[in-house]
């Protein structure tokens, strides 16, 4: 009979010396394309988004109110679409996250092994969805409701432009929806990886359960939370199909009634037929995105750090 063989950690030590080699190579390579796919992205939209800013100026594009790229006198201003992004986003993500975190805090510890066994595939499913349906959900299902609240509310006025639903508030209850999977799922693992006994030593002191989760188990969480609420949020300014079809996609003030447009959106309502300086101020717009998303994710590692440190 053969004997059974057994791996054993110790080993001949020039063989485990060269393994050790090979996989910091590896590690090294990995590390190395990870970085120089970021610093080509990030060159790659300095040089075809500047160009833009010289030719029309940086105050036109950056601070003018008129988008009219196909005028005979062309204006390029984006600040509306700007605006709407930062709006839409942090109201999306004022909504989305709280419900978020609880949803994942009820998963986690208050929710029933056979009802949390429901729940968990249920957010999972939510996230596989493709964002077409979310845009697709939201002209049928939540359009016409907005346009009902909107006859109700302008229904004697003679200056509102009629969006048919299809506005601010439509494309912040989606994004708001779309971030959910991410906070959910991302907030539950934090939540998971709380030592038990931080939470058995709150019982023992004769906290309740909604006092340990408040004052115990979400600080200590505090780190995981932040990373799904930043993952969400880059999730939000990223969107684009969804929000295309449900926004109304028009460059206006992002007033709760008002068709808007979004950063993402401009982009892909014009990139197909852009030419020209057109073609190019979209690629300012994107190099636009570009460092607002770079900015809120810098912005909040800074305050969880802050936050960890004090």
């Amino acid at each position: 009979m053969h004997e059974k063989q057994t791996f054993s950690i110790m080993g001949d030590s020039k063989n485990k010396a060269l393994i050790e080699r090979i996989a910091e190579l590896i590690f090294t390579v990995c590390a190395f394309f990870a970085v120089l796919a970021v610093i080509s992205i990030t060159v790659y939209m300095f040089i075809n988004g500047t160009p833009a800013l010289f030719e029309v100026g940086i105050a036109e594009i950056l601070f003018g109110t008129n988008w009219q790229p196909a005028a005979e006198e062309a204006s390029f201003g984006i600040l509306y679409v700007i605006l709407t992004s930062i709006v839409g986003t942090f109201l999306a993500v004022l909504i989305g996250a709280p419900i978020g975190v609880l949803t994942a805090v009820f998963m986690e510890e208050m929710a029933s092994p056979k009802l949390s066994a429901i729940v968990k595939p249920a957010v999972e499913l939510l996230a596989g969805i493709p964002s077409v349906i979310y845009g697709l959900l939201g002209i049928y299902l939540l359009n016409p409701l907005m346009y009902k609240m909107e006859i109700m509310i302008f229904a004697n006025s003679e200056t509102h432009q009629f969006t048919g639903g299809a506005n601010l508030i439509s494309a912040v209850i989606v994004l708001a929806i779309m971030i959910l999977p991410t906070v959910i799922n991302v907030s539950a693992s934090a939540i998971h990886a709380v030592p038990a006994p931080q939470k058995a030593a709150s019982f023992a002191m004769g906290a309740s359960q909604i006092q340990t989760i408040f004052k115990v188990i979400l600080p200590s969480a505090r780190s995981g939370i932040v990373a799904a609420i930043v993952l969400g949020t880059g999730r939000a300014i990223g969107e684009a199909m969804a929000i295309t079809l449900v926004s109304g996609s028009s460059v206006n003030m992002p007033l709760p009634f008002n068709s808007v447009r979004f950063l993402t959106t401009a982009i892909v309502a014009e990139m197909g037929y852009a030419s020209g300086l057109h073609r190019k101020v979209l690629f300012t717009i994107g190099l636009v995105l570009f460092v607002f998303i770079m900015f809120i994710n810098i912005s909040l590692t800074k305050i969880l750090k802050g936050k960890e440190e004090s």
